[in-house]
């Protein structure tokens, strides 16, 4: 991932992303970088949103995830946990490039991912030129969002009608019979009799000759007590051309009545090598 920028060991990878909090000085602190504003239908818990310091740890093994998180913590003096929530991929796998896995409501998540490495940094690195401190540039504009989703609602409706709030088969085909891996014609479809005009992709990416500039990577979390959702990251150069472009254009889309998020922030993940990265992760 774009976050885990710190030691790796234990089959735990590390990865620290700064909030706005941190910085004292305007002048330092990466010009986008505020607290995440709440969209129309958000409803922001204080006591799972925003935070100075983001800290991400992924692996394999949960067992080994839960430990490292446990040593940062107490190794962290002086710190206080704000929030904290576990998450999973499942079907993790790659296939073309992508790493896809399968969220909350059956569907499989990866495709809009680029599948070269250099269209990867190109969307989610920083680069010069930007109006952005220097040393803010090649790091990334960090997306988090907890969003819970109405899992017992969604399965209640037919799977050819969650296709179409989608705008994608389950396993990632396109409704016009578009391959996986090419664009569908949205022109040839004007009035949404194949794709539906607020589908959540063809709403999201109206254009897909233009993709929009992020690169996402999101994990299903189960808390229980019917609290099942995604934690949705993605990291981009900009975020008012990456992120919140996306977000705007989604207001309205029929998946809305199905999702509620609650919680996340704004952050912004440092170049590799800077001494934010190696102080915290020291602690390992």
């Amino acid at each position: 991932m774009l976050g885990a920028q710190g030691v790796e060991g234990d089959g735990a990878a590390v990865g620290v992303a700064l909030g706005s909090g941190v910085f004292r000085a305007t002048a330092d602190r990466p010009r986008q970088l505020v607290e995440m504003p709440g969209f129309a239908g958000d409803l922001l818990d204080p006591g799972q949103s925003h935070g100075d310091v983001l800290v991400q740890v992924a692996g394999e093994r949960a067992d080994d995830v839960r430990n490292t998180a446990e040593r940062l913590v107490r190794g962290l003096a002086g710190w206080r946990v704000r929030w904290r929530i576990e998450g999973f991929r499942a079907g993790s796998r790659v296939e073309g490039g992508r790493g896809l896995a399968r969220n909350p409501f059956h569907f499989t998540e990866g495709f809009g991912n680029p599948t070269d490495e250099r269209e990867v940094l190109d969307r989610a690195l920083v680069r010069d030129g930007q109006g952005e401190p220097a040393w803010a540039v090649g790091g990334s504009y960090q997306v988090v969002r907890i969003i819970r989703l109405a899992t017992e609602l969604w399965d209640k409706d037919s799977v050819e009608e969650q296709e179409r709030i989608i705008g994608r088969r389950r396993d990632g085909r396109w409704l016009d019979g578009a391959p996986v891996d090419e664009q569908p014609n949205y022109r040839a479809d004007p009035r949404g009799r194949l794709t539906s005009l607020d589908s959540h992709v063809r709403l999201a990416t109206p254009d897909r000759r233009n993709p929009a500039p992020l690169v996402r990577r999101g994990y299903s979390y189960d808390r229980g007590d019917g609290d099942t959702g995604l934690v949705f990251s993605c990291f981009q150069r900009d975020l008012a051309d990456g992120f919140e472009a996306v977000q705007k254009r989604l207001e309205g889309e029929s998946m809305a009545k199905y999702l509620l998020t609650t919680g996340g922030g704004y952050f912004f993940v440092p170049p590799p090598g800077d001494a934010w990265v190696e102080a915290l992760t020291s602690v390992r």
